[in-house]
């Protein structure tokens, strides 16, 4: 037997148990004095929640990062690698639509990844996750963003920044699609396999290549910033003017995406300057088709989550 952990996890010591409580006691403050209501999902689900929510363009099936076995009875289960799913089932499996909306719910756990493990990175990692469902109004995003901002500054960081962007409506994705594979239609061979995969399935999602070569042939074309219909547009200028009548510091980030389909208009991202060039701390987004995917009634929703890792990282 090894007397080390499983790498990609991390013993949480009693010397450091007070700082996680200071973080777990700030958000719950924040968000509960907010009106939100924690809810605590399994740590398993079946397999399908997972699929249908992060689609089958993405990293966590692409790249085969979710843990997924089979029980005794055959059925397909996968250890969460987000708190996003599990709630839209919660929310529909248990009726919270009759609820009054907005309808605000929190939570914070374990979650898991098979992923390379660097700095802040580990395969058994702890998020906190916040979403809103059941409003559609630019104010309720710039509230939601609000609140991640004061929950990150309560537990003592400073200098954090909100970058914010808009994938606009489906119609908008479908314009910015199209011009992205006209666009690279006689340039596909120059980029790697997986820009190549995501060029057929989900060309925005080439905005979060990694690779040099890939973002040096992405960054001189538009962005889905340059996309949006009127009505997207006015949305994005609200939740801009909500959040710098509050005095939260916020920078237009146009290369912020969201690749999903059921994802819709406001994407954003804090940012701290602590923790070196990869600065973000937190992302989120709208995605108003998310319960529908799921088989639920059709229900706007907004939401975010950080890392506590990641997090303490930056204190």
């Amino acid at each position: 037997m090894k007397s080390q952990a499983v790498k990609g996890t991390h013993d949480i010591l009693p010397g450091q148990v007070p700082t996680w409580r200071l973080v777990e006691d700030a958000v719950r403050t924040t968000l509960e004095r907010a009106g939100a209501g924690e809810l605590r999902p399994p740590v398993f689900e079946h397999t399908e929640t997972f699929i249908k929510t992060a689609g089958e363009s993405s990293d966590l099936v692409v790249q085969k990062e979710m843990y997924t076995f089979n029980d005794r009875g055959g059925r397909s289960l996968t250890l969460r690698p987000e708190f996003t799913p599990g709630f839209m089932r919660s929310y529909i499996q248990h009726g919270m639509h009759t609820l009054p909306s907005p309808v605000r719910i929190w939570g914070m756990g374990p979650v898991f990844r098979a992923e390379n493990v660097q700095r802040g990175r580990f395969r058994q990692f702890h998020q906190v996750n916040y979403e809103v469902l059941g409003s559609d109004s630019a104010l309720i995003d710039a509230e939601t963003i609000s609140l991640l901002f004061d929950c990150l500054s309560a537990v003592g960081l400073r200098g954090l920044t909100v970058r914010l962007g808009s994938v606009g409506d489906p119609e908008d994705r479908a314009a910015y699609n199209a011009y992205l594979r006209a666009e690279l239609e006689h340039r596909a061979g120059e980029l790697t396999e997986t820009s190549q995969e995501r060029l057929r399935l989900n060309p925005m999602r080439l905005l979060d290549a990694k690779d040099p070569g890939d973002q040096a042939i992405v960054a001189p074309l538009k962005r889905p910033i340059d996309f949006l219909n009127e009505e997207a547009a006015a949305h994005f200028r609200e939740v801009q003017d909500w959040l710098t009548a509050w005095g939260i510091p916020v920078e237009i980030d146009p290369g912020i995406v969201r690749g999903l389909d059921y994802y819709r208009r406001t994407a954003f991202e804090v940012h701290h300057p602590g923790i070196g060039a990869q600065s973000a701390l937190s992302g989120g987004g709208r995605y108003d088709g998310l319960i529908e995917s799921l088989g639920g009634p059709k229900t706007p929703g907004v939401g975010w989550a950080f890392g506590v890792e990641r997090v303490l990282d930056a204190m």
